[in-house]
């Protein structure tokens, strides 16, 4: 990996991913979605490595996928034949587990490499659609359960050390997740909860405000207008938290739109 920071920077996004494998199979409702993540790659540089924060992986201590050749983990049921066909096979990375590996390990935070497990739907359908040749080495990073905002927070903040590298971070979540209120027709209806948090969001994380400000923000995001209703569980939130103390700085919104008829976001730090 080249270590020339006027040349190389890390490019690091939040964004909300979709409803399962729905994006791949033509649902009417993704449609924003479908045409953002597809027009993505031109809004950034093209990346040496690809590292996803998933929402749809929890483990006891922060754990990276470090298999060499990824197999497809299928983690969502009740879908057509062909949702359990989709393949993305791209490379992993053992050699980059072990370097962000080493940063936790100068830090004093656990951390585990898992050489077993499959890409996840949170990286494999939005790669799919931003980069379909599947040719940049991918791996994952976990959430770590129980769910502390600051403890998400802080991992961001040790991933910093990749700053200056040629890599994509992806927070791949849902800037909206409540699955009881998704209109599954893609029916757009007013939503005033819904836009509140969203509008907090977007304040919060393009706004100018002191980074340790932002981060205390994050942290009590649960007194943000709708934001329980937004996220009953807030597993699809925290990669953002992630991102966020990652980054260090603001963010641009990049997406602003409807999917399964709730309005969702996108940022981009670069």
């Amino acid at each position: 990996m080249d270590n020339d920071s006027s040349k190389k920077k890390t490019q690091i996004v939040y964004f909300s991913h979709g409803g399962g494998p729905l994006p791949i199979l033509g649902d009417p409702s993704h449609k924003a979605m479908l045409d953002f993540m597809t027009l993505l790659p031109t809004m950034i540089r093209k990346p040496d490595f690809i590292l996803v924060v998933s929402a749809h992986w929890e483990e006891k201590v922060a754990t990276l996928l470090g298999a060499e050749k990824p197999s497809m983990f299928y983690d969502y049921y009740g879908f057509p034949t062909e949702a359990y066909k989709i393949t993305y096979p791209a490379p992993g990375s053992p050699e980059l587990a072990e370097k962000i590996a080493g940063f936790f390990e100068k830090n004093n935070t656990p951390i585990q490499i898992n050489h077993e497990r499959g890409f996840d739907h949170g990286l494999f359908i939005p790669l799919k659609l931003m980069y379909p040749d599947a040719d940049i080495p991918s791996l994952q990073l976990s959430l770590v359960k129980g769910l502390d905002p600051a403890e998400h927070l802080r991992i961001g903040n040790i991933l910093h050390a990749l700053v200056n590298k040629n890599i994509l971070v992806v927070g791949s979540g849902f800037s909206f997740h409540n699955m009881m209120a998704f209109s599954w027709q893609g029916l757009d209806k007013p939503d005033p909860l819904n836009d509140e948090f969203q509008n907090w969001l977007i304040e919060t994380c393009t706004g100018n405000l002191p980074q340790p400000e932002r981060e205390k923000a994050l942290i009590e995001w649960e007194k943000a207008p709708g934001a329980r209703y937004c996220h009953p569980r807030e597993e699809h939130l925290l990669p953002l938290h992630v991102c966020t103390g990652m980054a260090k700085q603001a963010g641009t919104l990049i997406f602003d739109d409807k999917i399964l008829g709730k309005r969702s976001i996108a940022f981009l730090w670069k």
